[in-house]
This record gives C-alpha cells, structure tokens and sequence, in this order.
C-alpha cells in the first residue's frame, strides 16, 4: 500500500519514510497540506499520515478539504500533534481526521496505527459486494447489459449539481453524493423475484403482467430492509432501501408503489428516477429502439413537474454534456436520430 506522508520537516518525513519502509510500505512525500490535497486529488493514496502544523495549508485544513471532496474511495487520515487535549482531539476529529499519534511518535505505535487504518480501508470490499448483488439481478435481464454502471454515473452527476448549487428542500453534501453512487445500482434488486415469465417476455406486458413487475419494488425494497433491521446503524442500507422502494414513484403522485407526490419522495429516489429513465429511453429494447439524447431530452423535459422533480430537471439540463459523455462511452449501437 501506497501511504502519503505530509510533513513541512525533512528529518520528521525520513523518520517516517524509515519505518513505512521497513514494513513494506511505499510513500509518496508532500512538504504541505496544498501539495498533499493535489496528491489526494488524483486518489494516489488512500492512507494519509499528516503533521497538523504546517505552512500553506495545516493538517486541519487538508482533513476538512478532503472530506469536502467526492473521491471514488474513502482516504484514512492519520494526524500527527504535539497538542493531545481533548479540545485537540475534538477539533480534529470534527476536520475528518480518523486517527491521532502524539509527537515524537514511537515507530511501533506508528505501525500499528497504520495496519488499523488498512483494515478500515478493507471495509470497502463493501461496495464490491453490493455492485455484485446489483449485478445479480441484472443478469436476468440480459437486455440491461452496462445499465447499473451507466445509470449510477448519471446520479452521480445529477447528485453533485445539487451538492454544488445547493438544493432548496434537502440537506446533501459529498457523502449524499457518494452513497447515490455506491448503492443506485441496487434499484431493481427486486427483480430477483419476478418470474421469468414476465421479467423476460418480448414485447409489452399485459396489464396483470405489469402488475406483477411493478412488485420488484416493494420486494426489493423489503429485502433491504431486512438487513436494515439487521444492521439499524449502517446508514447507505437505509439509502438502497428507500431507492429501491421510490425509484418509480412520480412527483405528481401518479407513480408506485406507493403513490407518494414530491418532497415526499426521497430526494435519492428522485434523482435515480430520472437516471433510470433517462438510460431506458437511451438504451434498446425488444419492444423500442435507442432513442438518441436529443429525443430523450426533449421527453425528460416534458415531464418536470410531472415525473420529475423540476430541480432535477434543471440538474440534468445544465449537466447534458456530461451524460452525452456516459453515453458516448458505452459504446452504445446507433441510435435513432430526432424527427
């Protein structure tokens, strides 16, 4: 593992750059906090050990910066101060700090520390294990191949518009923008539960068969939250339960599976909605062509007010570029041209 030490001294950097390197760890140096946030930026290290009092930008400032940011993978902050008050420790950990270690540090305790911030790291095989889930339910619909990884990106996108403009109804910031990327993918897990009969036939479904398909919801929704009641505290749990649930409701109250009308949908609910829809129109199916962006467009903006939350039709329209550039990547076959 790669680890980035941040020291605006040169004998604290080789003392530290002395005993990584003696347990097999590589190190990549940065005199300040501003250099560090660069190196961190370009997710080069998930495992930071950073002095507190620096020039430029102090360690509490690159705890805050970083924590500010949506990296794909979470970074394990070590701090090293002189100052061990609680009023320190307090500070720190409200900047996002993870851990502390007291100067002059023992290169064993060091060690130690950093192991711990190893196995923390770990933990995100968690987002391994839900893709994987997600992928499983995908897989019995072999019309849906590439769906999760496209329609994850476009929440991704539609999340961060928010986070950086500010929603008017809800409280988001990166971590909201984070879990719409690490658990949308579960949206239809529910499918699981649908027969073969329905989930696969050609062409379109008779009104009971559709009543059938519109149950992966309310099952989807049920499995989450099993685990749920299982684990009360696991916050992106809660997050993939109430997608998976609201992901088909619209914000004019005609949707399902419940029937709820606007800020009554969860805002993660609303944005994968529009995520979902946008990637069906774009994609083909037995019973339609891929219909190309400007056409689907033109269909999404029909619907604010409607299925949409009209926020987050202007976080799409003001984000275009950005879809067209999932789409473009996807290698997607050619589309139907507008008019």
């Amino acid at each position: 593992m790669q680890v980035l030490i941040v020291d605006d001294n040169d004998v604290a950097l080789e003392a530290l750059r002395h005993a990584l390197h003696g347990e097999g760890y590589e190190t990549i140096v940065a005199h300040n906090g501003r250099e560090a946030l660069n190196i961190a930026s370009d997710n080069a290290c998930r495992l930071v050990i950073s002095d507190w009092m620096m020039p430029e930008m102090d360690g509490l400032e690159l705890c805050r910066q970083i924590r500010s940011m949506d990296l794909p993978g979470y970074v394990y902050i070590l701090l090293l101060t002189s100052n061990d008050s609680a009023g320190s420790v307090v500070e720190g950990l409200s900047a996002g700090a993870d851990d502390f270690l007291q100067k002059p540090f023992d290169p064993a305790e060091l060690l130690v520390r950093v192991r711990a911030g190893e196995r923390i790291l770990s933990l995100e095989t968690r987002d391994v294990a839900i893709f994987a889930m997600a992928k499983l339910a995908e897989s019995r619909d072999p019309e849906t191949g590439g769906h999760l990884e496209r329609m994850r990106n476009y929440s991704r996108v539609l999340a961060r518009h928010l986070v950086s403009h500010g929603h008017a109804h809800e409280q988001v910031d990166a971590h909201f923008a984070r879990l719409i990327y690490l658990t949308s993918p579960l949206h239809d897990i529910g499918k699981v539960g649908i027969p073969d009969t329905v989930l696969l036939k050609p062409g379109r479904l008779s009104d009971h068969e559709f009543d059938i398909m519109k149950t992966h919801a309310t099952i989807g929704a049920e499995t989450l939250d099993a685990a749920v009641q299982k684990y009360p505290g696991v916050a992106y749990l809660r997050f993939a339960r109430d997608i998976a649930l609201t992901h088909h409701e619209r914000f004019d109250g005609s949707g399902y599976p419940i029937g709820l009308s606007g800020f009554d949908i969860p805002l993660s609910g609303r944005v994968v909605a529009l995520a979902d829809v946008y990637d069906a129109l774009t994609s083909r199916r037995v019973s339609k062509p891929a219909f190309a962006h400007d056409v689907a467009r033109s269909m999404i903006l029909e619907e604010s007010g409607k299925h949409f939350d009209p926020e987050i039709v202007e976080a799409f329209r003001q984000n275009e570029e950005e879809f067209l550039e999932i789409l473009d990547r996807s290698s997607k076959p050619v589309m139907v041209a507008a008019g």
